[in-house]
């Protein structure tokens, strides 16, 4: 696994880039094909904030912590992943067994929003193909609301999301 520190407003020094890589090192364990970890650690006034992304076999888990302290930060970050490592294998294993395959209803798309600001940000992403379970799933390692991916049936861009009642809900181009 190729782990990169990066810092924001504060210099990484050799105990501080050894601490994160101790504590990220330890999700091969769980995962065995993470490819990538990116850490990135920043300071503004009194807050530190470490940011951590997995890349594993297309696959993305995110967290991130903020404490008063970057070193808490990054136990912080560190528990948050394991929980959500171990929340993927135990999907993982129960997609595996048969035991979670509820479809996801498709929904009606919603009307178009009113263009109110400017892009400020962008972002790429690599899409491999997915089904919609796969992609709720990735939504959730991610902590998003909404999910764009392409679907593995009909290839087609769609875009997951959560519902206000817990459930999911799928946008699909019609044809």
């Amino acid at each position: 696994m190729n782990i990169v520190v990066n810092g924001r407003n504060v210099e990484i020094t050799p105990s501080l880039r050894s601490y994160a890589e101790d504590k990220i090192s330890k999700f091969e364990r769980y995962l065995s094909n993470i490819t990538e970890a990116i850490v990135t650690l920043s300071v503004q006034k009194y807050r530190h904030k470490a940011e951590v992304l997995l890349k594993a076999n297309g696959i993305l888990i995110q967290a991130e912590g903020v404490t008063e302290e970057l070193y808490s930060s990054i136990d912080q970050v560190a528990e948050k992943l394991e929980r959500q490592v171990k929340k993927f294998k135990e999907k993982l294993l129960s997609y595996r067994k048969g035991e979670n395959k509820n479809k996801i209803a498709p929904s009606i798309s919603s009307p178009p929003a009113e263009e109110t600001g400017r892009i400020i940000k962008r972002k790429k992403f690599d899409m491999k193909p997915m089904t919609p379970d796969e992609a709720a799933m990735q939504m959730e390692l991610l902590d998003k609301d909404f999910f764009v991916f392409t679907n593995d049936k009909s290839g087609d861009i769609n875009v997951i999301y959560r519902r206000n009642d817990g459930n999911f809900g799928l946008i699909e181009p019609a044809k």
